[in-house]
């Protein structure tokens, strides 16, 4: 009975090769299916399959750049079997744009790939602009479908596909009100919903008639109703599973399934497409308006637990949780992880949540003030022009306390979304990681992370950026750094990773600030710039797509009215422009003093001085105090070279810190000078001020489209291949680096681009924030190793030395 959507779902290669027209695999659970049919060609889901083994994948992205999932859909890419198939990727997670990107770079690297692949940047906030820019992107995605093979799309084509799904979406709500009377199991339900988007749809239509035609051999089952949410199920493992556990999944609200069944009909056209609606994504919805649907969804399945299931490891999942207990408090309720295979722990706890054990477990209650942590080693510094930014910034964050009180506005945004135009309001505003970097510092870390547990919140999900919404919850005064971060009055981030855009919806539920959060897009081209260093300061306006440019300034424009409107204060375009003429004469300083260490031996100053000589003023940048900052620590490195001053006179080895900054154990870096003559000469704060911001308005170009050029790149520089492998190999040849030491969560490409060009690399088992349960010792040991051999070896080389060790 349920033969041929089994068939289907478990196995799509022998629907690919039975097709009678062109067929496009599809990876993402928004790809427009209608768009596709409309076109002629079949579509195909790609999902990541249960068990299988990725050496290919594994090869390329190593042991931690990469999750179980996206390694599994680059291993069925990467099958040579497949290279003929044209696939499209779509952006409905984080991890398909890293998916799209790595493609990109093995083509340049002359891996093989498959010959025909389009990246569809479609968009998901709600949003006139959202629209225009989807419009814009539908529009490529067709000229892409007729340059394969498909046919041409016109409004009688589109409807054709709309009226099809219609019908199949009546007859799938038919399904479901079987299910609710418990005859079909949940299993076989996603079974059915999975073929929706394989099977053409005059089979899938036609299976669902005979199916539905013969429910009265569907007899009723027995087992305890329970409703899934959390991470998509791209595959029935699990399902299954639970219910071979004595439990019948009676519904789901994730991406696969609940979708048949409430969608918004579009308009027959391929504006009508254009509804960032019509393609609902975990990371794009609010946790709040999840959690409202979903207890309308739990009421309506009469189900008796409600089952919240993290698959590997995602990252927007556990950030729904504390929504769905504050909006159903008395619901049966479980949260549990698992890998999306299972596992023995998983199979045993669900038995146990069935056989009726404690719902909640150890439910977080509010914690203790956890003992303060041993206090990392502090760093030595050397320059002059340094050692008032201490004491400027505790000023500086004492007048903000103090106009917070007086009733200024505040903000609180993310590095890597726009503060430019807050800097122009005259707004006080704090820079998110900024605030983190103060609680590891003062070692709060522990204590903020009970702050959060004791909400329903997640402790190990960008814990980095999630101590600002800690703070929304410290009541402690006396522990509280530097007397505590003022409740904002708004939030600003940009969709950048799975829980950006959750974590600053709780923040603002949790402060009654108001929210913006900025649309994440991606360059979707197959041929771009490596040398971007050189091309974007001065031909940023040629070399980025312009409707990347034009959504980000009409979120930019949005963001003033929002402020004018909540403020009461006015925009000035000419004390904007007057903004971005300091940032960039600031950046432009950093790029002299970044050349300056690089050409320099014995390094002038180490990294212990240039990342808060850097970052300090980076956070107030726009501000002559700012720009003033940067050019005393140019004109002081100037100075120690002319005069011969180094940071390590016996200077033997040069090495690169490739990742976040220990800010914590600041000393970390400074452990081997004296022992060893070894300098980091190089971290990302430097390199990315002095190449990644400039944005030059000679011409008389617009100053509002150079912020959106800005913005709109960040991140890519550091973490995107094609964008930070060239990049980082350019750094350590300028920097003439012996050895690179890297973070864990080191982007492959970048360590393999490194190691290809001949430097040594060692990858560390630690991340920037949270070392607890890290062998430090161990991990220190490594380094020493590294330092006394492979970089010690090219240090030899270079200079014709003797023996790195004192």
């Amino acid at each position: 009975m349920f033969e041929r959507f089994t068939c289907a779902y478990d196995d799509p290669a022998t629907v690919i090769a039975a097709a009678d027209r062109p067929v496009v695999r599809t990876l993402g659970v928004d790809a427009p299916r209608e768009l596709l049919l409309a076109a002629g060609v079949l579509p195909v889901r790609l999902v990541a399959p249960a068990g299988l083994a990725t050496p290919r994948a594994d090869a390329w992205m190593g042991d931690t750049a990469m999750g179980p999932r996206g390694k599994r859909l680059l291993e069925q890419i990467l099958d040579p079997a497949h290279r003929d198939v044209p696939l499209l990727i779509t952006h409905a997670d984080s991890e398909q744009p890293q998916i799209f990107a790595a493609l990109r770079e093995l083509a340049r690297l002359g891996e093989s790939v498959p010959r025909h692949i389009h990246f569809l940047d479609l968009l998901h906030l709600d949003r006139d602009s959202s629209r225009r820019y989807n419009r814009r992107r539908l529009d490529q995605c067709v000229a892409w479908l007729e340059m394969i093979g498909g046919g041409s799309v016109s409004p009688e084509s589109i409807e054709r596909a709309l009226e099809d799904a219609a019908r199949q979406r009546s007859l799938f709500a038919r399904l479901a009100g079987l299910r609710r009377e418990r005859r079909i199991a949940g299993t076989d339900m996603l079974r059915i919903a999975g073929a929706a988007s394989i099977l053409p749809p005059a089979q899938y239509e036609a299976a669902l008639s005979d199916l539905l035609g013969a429910t009265d051999a569907l007899p009723p089952l027995v087992g305890k109703p329970v409703f899934v949410t959390g991470s998509p199920h791209e595959h029935a493992a699990l399902y299954a599973l639970i219910e071979a556990s004595g439990a019948i999944i009676v519904g789901e609200d994730h991406g696969w399934g609940a979708p048949l069944l409430d969608p918004i009909a579009p308009a027959p056209t391929l504006d009508g497409l254009t509804d960032p609606r019509l393609r609902v994504v975990a990371r794009a919805t609010p946790p709040a308006s999840r959690a409202r649907a979903l207890a309308e969804r739990l009421a309506e399945s009469g189900a008796e637990l409600l089952l919240h299931i993290t698959i590997d490891e995602d990252e927007a999942a556990p950030w729904d949780i504390a929504a769905i207990r504050r909006a159903m408090p008395d619901a049966p309720f479980v949260a549990l992880r698992t890998p999306s295979d299972g596992s023995p722990d998983f199979a045993r706890q669900i038995g146990r949540v069935l056989a009726g054990a404690p719902l909640h477990g150890a439910a977080p209650t509010a914690a203790e003030p956890a003992p303060k942590a041993a206090a990392g080693a502090r760093s030595r510094k050397s320059l002059e022009s340094v050692a008032t930014f201490g004491r400027y910034q505790r000023d500086w964050f004492a007048s903000v306390r103090a106009q917070v009180a007086e009733g200024a506005p505040f903000a609180i945004v993310n590095a890597n979304a726009p503060q430019e135009i807050l800097r122009a309001f005259d707004m006080p505003f704090v820079i998110n990681q900024w605030w983190a970097s103060i609680v590891a510092a003062k070692q709060q870390s522990s204590r903020y992370s009970a702050l959060l547990a004791a909400r329903d919140f997640p402790t190990d999900v960008e814990a980095y950026s999630a101590q600002g919404l800690a703070a929304a919850f410290d009541e402690d005064p006396d522990a509280a750094p530097w007397g505590g971060l003022p409740k904002p009055d708004f939030v600003h981030a940009i969709l950048s990773s799975d829980p950006a855009g959750k974590i600053f919806r709780e923040w603002a539920d949790a402060t009654g600030a108001t929210p913006f959060l900025y649309e994440r897009t991606i360059d979707p081209r197959s041929d771009i710039t490596i040398r971007w260093w050189e091309d974007l300061p001065e031909r940023w306006a040629d070399v980025l797509e312009p409707e990347r440019i034009d959504l980000m300034v009409a979120e930019l424009e949005t963001v003033i009215a929002a402020v004018e409107s909540g403020t009461g204060r006015r925009f000035s375009g000419a004390r904007f422009a007057e903004v971005m003429t300091l940032v960039n004469e600031q950046e432009e300083y950093y790029r002299r003093t970044r050349d300056l260490i690089a050409t320099t031996i014995p390094a002038p100053i180490s990294i212990v001085d240039s990342m808060p000589a850097t970052m300090v003023p980076q956070w107030h940048r726009g501000t002559i105090w700012a720009r003033d900052a940067a050019k005393a620590f140019y004109e002081e490195v100037a100075a120690r070279v002319e005069n011969g001053l180094a940071a390590v006179p016996h200077e033997r080895v040069r090495l690169m810190w490739v990742g976040r900054g220990l800010w914590s154990e600041m000393g970390f870096y400074q452990k081997w000078e004296e022992s060893h003559g070894a300098v980091f000469v190089w971290s990302m704060y430097l390199a990315l001020a002095a190449d990644g911001y400039i944005r030059t308005l000679e011409g008389g170009r617009d100053p509002m489209r150079a912020l959106a050029a800005r913005f709109m790149t960040m991140g890519d520089e550091l973490r995107m291949p094609t964008w930070a492998g060239p990049w980082n190999v350019r750094e350590a040849q300028s920097h003439q680096v012996d050895g690179v030491v890297a973070l864990r969560d080191a982007d492959p490409f970048v360590i393999r681009a490194l190691r290809d060009a001949g430097f040594p690399v060692l990858q560390l088992s630690v991340d920037n924030f949270s070392r607890e349960g890290a062998d430090m010792e161990g991990i220190e040991a490594d380094v020493t190793a590294f330092i006394e051999g492979e970089a010690g070896r090219r240090a030899r080389s270079r200079i014709g030395g003797a023996d790195v060790r004192a």
